[in-house]
């Protein structure tokens, strides 16, 4: 196998019945084997549907991973990365983090709802360095070790009430500023943000239109508005009813950042109004958090929502314009132009003049077959430019070789039409490394199809016999006509010229008319032989183009509608184009 072979060929199909083993064992176990292009398999904790969507994205990228960009598919295949890591941890617990501009009172809010110091809060800026977690319940080290939280910076809340009783299980993480001036301070908020199952925003009066916030965090993450709880935080320091105001103000913004509101009980973000220096719309985050966590379900519709901006991510590279397809007009039309490269209507003309030389050959008159004979003899061979009748020297290489590359480039580029551009390249270089070696083979056929009328005569009509007898009876009239006058003139024979005269005439127009009438008839026989050389050379080569052209294409369509079968079950829609 070539290199090129070697680099397309993944084997994927044939993996295919092992590898939907491996996905379907629903262990949390982490030595499950990787699956096609080294994704782990995932989905076995997750419910019916999202547990489908990884499996057809897990499968998805293992179809892809020869076609596409490495870079393509990157992103997918963290989703799939994080998904696996987050189904081995604690299903029981709920991370959810804690984002917010400088001075928005992050960790103020923080400790209002745990109830005791966790974060220091004050004037200077930054005051949180590094992620800090309070986990309300035991067994969620796994998961504070997954986002890199040092044993040191790992907290409890104040114990006791019945507000502890509704977050057993919350863990919830202040995050650094994500307009520190510090790199490493927004990297770390980046990281986290990708490895939480929930993110409260924590806005202030000041700060709450910030662009950073919206373009860098709010907008991208739009899809994640079921994970995502808006805070007004510092309402306190707003006088009548300003707070309702901005409160509007920021839900207008939210919703052109394309953020869904949780409204009128619509899944959505939740945005709320507080101050957590004072108190103020603290218990009802509470109770909503409490909530939240208690449903456990934060973790499958933070998974779902990345899945949901992976497939968008995606959408390019796999949904086309239109339908994608090689129709049974651009087949014909491609081995119609192999059958030209070939030569297949020359050379049926040609078995058709090489049927009816044969006839006139064994039906013509002996003394116009030795007049062609003496022709012959007299003209030169390069004058003569071959036998009357001959067939066509076939086309110079170059010119055949033009021809076959067009009707490839044709076919391909008919095949590609409407796919996405890395399918679609996929479809053109299959055609072209089938098409490698496929002038040398139309010469093959041409020459073998030569070879056969060469060696061997036309088959006969049934008629044929009896015309050669008629033929040989009107020249034995010339030649008892002649010797019945030599026998007169000789006075071997009594003598009347009027009998032998009219027999060497019956034999001289005989013969003529007996030419004709056979030449007359062969044109049918000869047609249907020119016409069913003419006809097998065609299928020879589109049989031909067909096995080393049109099946590489059709197997890259046919993996192409699988990929897209795939990407419609990631997306959560049925495909309706390319």
């Amino acid at each position: 196998m070539s290199a090129v072979d070697q680099t397309w060929d993944d084997g994927l199909i044939a993996r295919r019945a092992s590898d939907r083993a491996v996905y379907e064992d629903p262990g949390a176990g982490g030595g499950a084997p990787p699956g096609p292009g080294g994704y782990p398999p995932v989905g076995g904790g997750y419910p019916g549907p999202l547990r489908e969507r990884l499996a057809a994205l897990r499968e998805l990228l293992g179809l892809s991973a020869t076609r596409l960009d490495p870079d393509d598919l990157a992103e997918a295949g963290r989703v799939l990365d994080e998904a696996a890591a987050r189904r081995r941890l604690s299903a029981r617990h709920t991370v959810v983090a804690i984002a917010g501009a400088t001075g928005s009172g992050k960790s103020t809010l923080i400790n209002a709802l745990a109830g005791v110091p966790i974060s220091e809060s004050g004037l200077r800026r930054p005051t949180t360095a590094a992620p800090i977690a309070c986990a309300w319940s035991e067994g969620a080290a796994g998961l504070l070790d997954r986002l890199a939280i040092p044993g040191r910076l790992r907290r409890r809340p104040l114990a006791g009430g019945a507000g502890d009783e509704a977050l057993q299980g919350l863990v919830l993480v202040d995050l650094p500023d994500h307009d520190s001036a510090l790199t490493a301070h927004r990297d770390q908020v980046d990281r986290i943000l990708g490895l939480v199952d929930a993110v409260i925003w924590v806005v202030d009066p000041e700060k709450y239109a910030d662009a950073a916030l919206h373009e860098r965090y709010l907008r991208p993450l739009a899809g994640h508005a079921e994970v995502t709880f808006v805070v007004l935080n510092q309402v306190d320091r707003l006088p009548g009813d300003a707070a309702h105001q901005v409160l509007d103000d920021l839900r207008r913004l939210l919703d052109e950042d394309g953020v869904a509101l949780g409204e009128h009980g619509e899944p959505g973000a939740t945005v709320l109004a507080l101050s957590a220096l004072t108190g103020e719309g603290v218990t009802e985050l509470r109770e909503m958090l409490g909530a939240f966590v208690q449903a456990r379900t934060a973790a499958e519709r933070r998974l779902s929502a990345d899945v949901d901006a992976a497939a968008a991510r995606l959408q390019p590279v796999y949904v086309g314009e239109g339908r994608p397809g090689l129709g049974e007009r651009s087949q014909e039309d491609f081995g119609a132009r192999l059958a030209v490269a070939v030569g297949a209507t020359a050379a049926g003309e040609a078995a058709e003049r090489e049927w009816r030389r044969n006839a006139s050959r064994a039906c013509g008159t002996p003394w116009l077959r030795l007049w062609r004979w003496y022709e012959r003899l007299r003209t030169p061979a390069a004058a003569r430019g071959g036998e009357p009748g001959e067939a066509e020297p076939p086309e110079e290489e170059p010119t055949a070789r033009q021809r076959v590359e067009q009707a490839v480039r044709v076919v391909a580029e008919e095949a590609a039409h409407g796919l996405p551009a890395p399918w679609a390249q996929a479809v053109r270089e299959a055609a072209v490394r089938g098409a490698r070696d496929l002038p040398e083979a139309l010469d093959e056929l041409a020459a073998r199809e030569r070879e056969s009328r060469g060696g061997g005569r036309p088959p006969r009509p049934a008629w044929w016999p009896v015309a050669v007898l008629v033929q040989a009876s009107m020249t034995l009239l010339q030649i008892f006509g002649a010797l019945w006058l030599v026998g007169q003139i000789t006075g071997l024979v009594e003598p009347g010229l009027t009998r032998p005269v009219l027999v060497m005439l019956g034999g001289i127009v005989g013969g003529p008319l007996v030419e004709w009438a056979c030449a007359a008839a062969a044109r049918g026989p000869a047609r249907r032989y020119g016409n069913d050389t003419e006809r097998r050379l065609r299928e020879a080569a589109a049989s031909c183009g067909r096995a080393r052209v049109l099946d590489p294409i059709a197997a890259e369509l046919m993996r192409y509608r699988e990929v897209r079968e795939q990407y419609a079950t990631v997306s959560g829609r049925r495909p309706t184009g390319g």
